[in-house]
């Protein structure tokens, strides 16, 4: 949240000096006022800057950043090998919402748990074990057919990403054998 509203200060700082730039551009062209080489340097730093922030978050995503509450008792697999845990992360204050992401825990292991699922949270949700390592995951609004978020996944291998940042991370790449977004991502 702190990063977001960073960047949303460093773009908004961005635009304004631009805009100076462009005006102080125009009256070098016009009136044979001097260049205004600072400001050029200061628009491109904050351009560059900006840029590199961006591909940060794209192409170098993990879901460290994204802690949680749980709201919901672990699901074990049929085997019990695995076990899946529902959290809730909450953004975007009173007019926000609820993002949820689903890890699933190898049992008896010292391995990290893994997010096999990260969406928008729906009114409607349920985790279900299909086998020992296919988990039903139910995210859906039932008045909204539009909002199914739902996904059937094998947990060694696959994940799905609502926004498709799982997709397109360069550090997640060898994690997952298979992603899965939502089209409109």
């Amino acid at each position: 949240m702190l990063m977001g509203l960073a960047v949303l200060f460093l773009l908004i700082l961005i635009v304004v000096l631009c805009c100076i730039f462009i005006v102080r551009f125009a009256m070098f062209i016009l009136k044979k006022k001097p260049f205004p080489k600072k400001l050029a340097v200061i628009c491109l730093t904050g351009i560059v800057t900006l840029l590199v922030i961006s591909g940060y978050q794209t192409y170098f995503f993990t879901f460290d950043q994204a802690k949680g509450n749980v709201n919901q008792e672990p699901v074990e697999s049929p085997n019990g090998t695995y076990t899946a845990v529902k959290y809730d992360l909450p953004y975007g204050g009173a007019a926000g919402g609820v993002n949820l992401r689903v890890q699933v825990r190898e049992n008896g292991t010292n391995k990290d748990p893994k997010t096999v699922y990260f969406a928008d949270a729906k009114s409607r949700f349920q985790l279900e074990w299909e086998d020992d390592s296919r988990l039903k995951v139910t995210n859906e609004a039932p008045d909204y057919p539009d909002s199914n978020r739902s996904a059937e996944l094998d947990v060694e291998d696959e994940v799905y990403d609502e926004t498709g940042r799982t997709c397109r991370s360069w550090v997640l790449k060898d994690e997952y054998d298979t992603c899965y977004q939502h089209e409109g991502a």
